[in-house]
């Protein structure tokens, strides 16, 4: 190590203000071994999962450098939430010195590198350190530890996992919609014999799995009861006297009037129609949900404000595309599959009716997330950003209608004309979609609480 005096490194956990009672943990640095720190129990400083669930199972490596001043340098695994060291998020490796201080993910543990004369530091007895939730703790650790097993011993909670997993179940292995699967699974063995009931369990599963997947991606808790209100009210809409209202402007007074199958027009024609009676008007009408939501967070307190309303553009694609899973349901179950049931009813039977009606529930369903849910959500998007930039307000909400409603009008246009071009039209609306959201996480308020880097590889 470079330097006139002889000195050992160690790195000291820095404790959070509720725990400034606790003596902070020194962690001695051996040369020439690199020392792994991170969730994984074969790291050498080992985080718990419970108490610092942003950090990757192996988040960065602190390794000897003959080149560093200090004799060591710290790298970043490509973590799925950062590394920062005094205050600089770190990109690939950097030199360490003395006082340097290191926070794993936004908000998650601290430590502070440090060089002292060796005659003032202890060596640990050995170099795998336990882990920091551990040391925490008094010394004497029961024989059940992990860390202080003999390594060939089985220990009760491996014998009985579920033992030991505690929150992580439902927070990191999808225990509840596990529980909602099952339990449709069990319904929809009681629905054998009832078509029509069989066909809404399946269509309102089909529908949750898109939803919560976009849900996933955006990575903000938003109420699943405000999700549920915001689906009910386009299907409320769509059942009341404001479609006639809608389709009356847009069909009849507007150029949207849908063409008939069999109706010989032109592309760019074709196109306009599509732009105005489906693009425009349905696009306008699921937004209705997220501008009312909009306007009654204004008037509530907060925490309900928050909750409700919507402040920033996750929240609008959060419920835009609940908005879409609504207005699919309702249009597939109440107009597409009985359409088509009956339709082959007529001519090859009542049970070979109902499974070309199935046929055609599911990829309409699924297909929404490229589909009702692609331009909805996108819309929301724009809605979200208005509120952040309200001095751009009708610039940014103009372009949001209008885009997400040509990407409309385009499906709707293609589907009459070529598959796969239809094809290539899911995808681009999709990648919107997607692009959309990933701009909105980027510019969310709550950005450092947001639970979609679950989504990334963590080493």
């Amino acid at each position: 190590m470079p330097g006139s005096c002889p000195s050992s490194a160690l790195l000291r956990q820095i404790l959070p203000l509720g725990k400034a009672g606790l003596t902070p943990i020194a962690y001695v640095l051996i040369t020439p071994t690199p020392i792994l720190v991170g969730r994984d129990p074969r790291c050498q400083i080992v985080l718990d999962s419970e108490n610092y669930g942003g950090v990757s199972r192996q988040h960065v490596r602190v390794a000897p450098s003959p080149y560093s001043p200090s004799g060591w340098e710290i790298c970043d695994l490509s973590s799925a939430n950062g590394t920062y060291v005094n205050g600089q998020r770190l990109q690939g490796c950097r030199f360490l010195r003395d006082g340097d201080r290191v926070v794993l993910a936004k908000d998650g543990p601290e430590f502070r590198f440090e060089l002292q004369p060796v005659m003032n530091v202890e060596p640990l007895p050995r170099p795998t350190v336990p882990s920091a939730s551990r040391q925490l703790a008094p010394a004497t650790l029961p024989a059940e530890d992990p860390d202080r097993a003999p390594p060939d011993a089985v220990t009760f909670s491996q014998l009985f996992p579920i033992i030991s997993t505690g929150r992580d179940l439902t927070r990191k292995a999808y225990l509840v919609p596990g529980i909602i699967t099952v339990a449709f699974v069990v319904l929809m063995f009681l629905s054998i014999g009832n078509p029509a009931f069989f066909n809404l369990l399946v269509a309102a599963y089909v529908a949750g799995i898109a939803y919560y997947f976009v849900y996933q991606l955006c990575g903000k808790p938003k109420p699943w009861w405000v999700i549920v209100g915001s689906a009910l009210t386009t299907m409320l809409l769509l059942a009341s006297p404001a479609l006639p209202l809608f389709i009356l402007v847009f069909r009849k007074i507007l150029p949207g009037d849908i063409p008939q199958i069999g109706d010989s027009i032109s592309f760019p024609v074709l196109l306009v129609r599509m732009l105005f009676g489906a693009g425009l008007m349905e696009e306008l009408l699921k937004a209705i949900p997220v501008l009312l939501a909009y306007t009654i967070g204004t008037k509530l307190r907060s925490p309900r404000r928050e909750q409700i309303g919507v402040w920033e553009p996750l929240d609008g694609i959060l419920l835009g595309t609940a908005s879409a899973v609504g207005f699919t349901l309702l249009e597939t179950l109440g107009q597409y599959v009985p359409g088509i049931v009956n339709d082959v009813t007529l001519q090859a039977g009542a049970d070979y009716g109902e499974l070309v009606g199935l046929q055609l529930l599911i990829p309409r369903l699924l297909g929404s997330i490229s589909g009702h849910m692609a331009y909805s959500g996108y819309l929301g998007y724009f809605i979200g950003l208005s509120v952040l930039k309200p001095t751009k307000r009708w610039q940014i909400l103009g372009i949001g209608y209008l885009t997400a409603a040509v990407l409309h009008a385009l499906w709707n246009s293609t589907g009459m004309i070529n598959l796969v071009v239809l094809a290539v039209v899911g995808v681009v609306s999709y990648a919107f979609l997607a692009a959309a959201i990933l701009k909105a996480r980027a510019l969310s308020p709550t950005r450092s609480q947001n639970f979609a880097t679950r989504f990334y590889r963590s080493r």
